[in-house]
């Protein structure tokens, strides 16, 4: 067996259910690091060795990023593991750095290799990392058809080792580290190469590398998304908030929150939920004891901070009708699917059928459908399709929304032949 592992990041939970075990022949604990676990990285001179150990290591490079969501404002990194043949395994605690600079371009000409590399390239990208070419190990599994792509499923199942995932949701911003928090860090980089040569070769069997490529290649062009210009409508539950004034109450709230948050640097739910921030909303509180009497609000933390939400309500109270924010999603693209019935027969029975092709040609490849093409993608090119329809302008269209080559070329003709039904 090679010498590489990573163990999908604290921020991972979704893909928690995708490391139960598969049935069969009982798995090979993985429990400690062939070389054993290495501490923390966390001077300069002890960054500056590693950084030339790994510049004269050889071969692809292992990395996984260690977050605090949940517990600490934003999503920088506490962690960050490494792993390259040569150079063996190396753990950065990041936080007495400026940056890694060092570190990248030691591993400039190298691939990196990630799993679920979009959760881990924002951290990496704000301490001066950027891939030139990557594998995602995550993405690989998914465009090679397996039902579970956590990362302790495919090690298991393309491996045949388990991995320990106990730790997956600690507060990496705990300082010092407990070493058995260190040891799970480590074998996140363990098998990490061995489980990339395996997908490649799994992939090339099933003539998808190429699209792999692409992918992989999108990825590391692309750059942290611009910050949303209303991040407050994505509060969660916020559809239950149907005026602009009540709205303008979530706003007003999420602002506080968000400023009282990063002050403290505390995940923003760990000072004040949504559920509370969307019921204060709809009930509008006038004073200390309305709004004290609402469920959400019955904790100490929430009481003593109530005249901040008081205060944001009474903000939003005193809006002038023109700075209301305006009632719907906010967002440039079409409306929701579900109001396409009644505002455009038309549209929606063009998404049926569009969404009904992806779903064949998803199953005809193996693939899940949210690969095949961006549900979004799909959405916009039913709500407004370009004129003329045809599949050179259904191919153009997908590429301004950022499909891939070898996504326009399986989907363009069937997204075509179903608009024009």
């Amino acid at each position: 067996m090679t010498e590489e592992p990573t163990v999908e990041d604290g921020s991972a939970a979704a893909a928690s259910a995708d490391d139960a075990a598969d049935s069969g022949p009982a798995a090979t604990p993985l429990l400690e690091p062939r070389e054993g676990t290495p501490l923390p990285v966390d001077t300069p001179a002890a960054l500056a060795e590693i950084a030339e150990l790994f510049a004269a290591g050889v071969g692809a490079v292992a990395i996984d990023a260690e977050r605090a969501s949940g517990y600490r404002y934003g999503q920088r990194a506490y962690l960050v593991q490494l792993r390259r043949a040569g150079a063996g395994t190396a753990l950065i605690d990041p936080l007495p750095f400026d940056d890694l600079g060092a570190i990248d371009t030691a591993v400039a000409g190298a691939e990196w290799v990630l799993h679920a590399a979009s959760q881990d390239l924002p951290c990496l990208a704000e301490l001066g990392m950027r891939p030139r070419t990557l594998f995602d190990t995550e993405l690989a599994g998914r465009l090679a058809g397996f039902e579970r792509v956590g990362l302790g499923a495919m090690v298991e199942r393309v491996l045949g080792y388990s991995l320990e995932k106990g730790h997956s949701a600690a507060d990496w911003s705990t300082r010092p580290l407990p070493r058995a928090w260190l040891t799970y860090a480590a074998l996140d980089v363990e098998l990490l190469i061995e489980l990339r040569d395996a997908l490649a070769a799994e992939l090339e069997s099933q003539g998808k590398l190429g699209w792999a490529q692409e992918e992989f290649a999108a990825l590391a062009a692309s750059r942290p998304a611009a910050p949303r210009a209303e991040p407050w409508r994505r509060t969660s539950g916020i559809h239950r908030v149907r005026s602009a004034r009540g709205l303008a109450r979530v706003r007003a709230l999420w602002d506080a929150r968000d400023e009282l948050a990063q002050r403290r640097d505390l995940a923003p739910g760990r000072v004040l939920p949504d559920s509370a921030i969307v019921a204060a909303a709809q009930a509008d509180p006038a004073d200390e004891r309305g709004l004290l009497a609402l469920p959400v609000f019955s904790g100490r933390a929430t009481r003593r901070l109530a005249s901040v939400w008081l205060g944001a309500l009474t903000t939003a109270r005193d809006l002038a009708d023109g700075e209301l924010p305006a009632t719907g999603s906010g967002g440039d693209g079409p409306p929701p699917a579900h109001r396409w019935a009644d505002r455009d027969p038309a549209a929606a029975a063009r998404l049926a059928a569009a969404r009904q092709e992806m779903l064949a040609l998803a199953a005809e490849h193996n693939l899940p459908t949210e690969n095949l093409l961006a549900p979004d993608s799909v959405r916009r090119l039913a709500w407004s399709p370009p004129d003329p329809l045809d599949v050179a302008t259904v191919g153009e269209t997908l590429r301004g929304y950022g499909a891939r080559e070898w996504q326009i070329q399986l989907a363009a003709k069937a997204l075509t032949d179903a608009l024009t039904a």
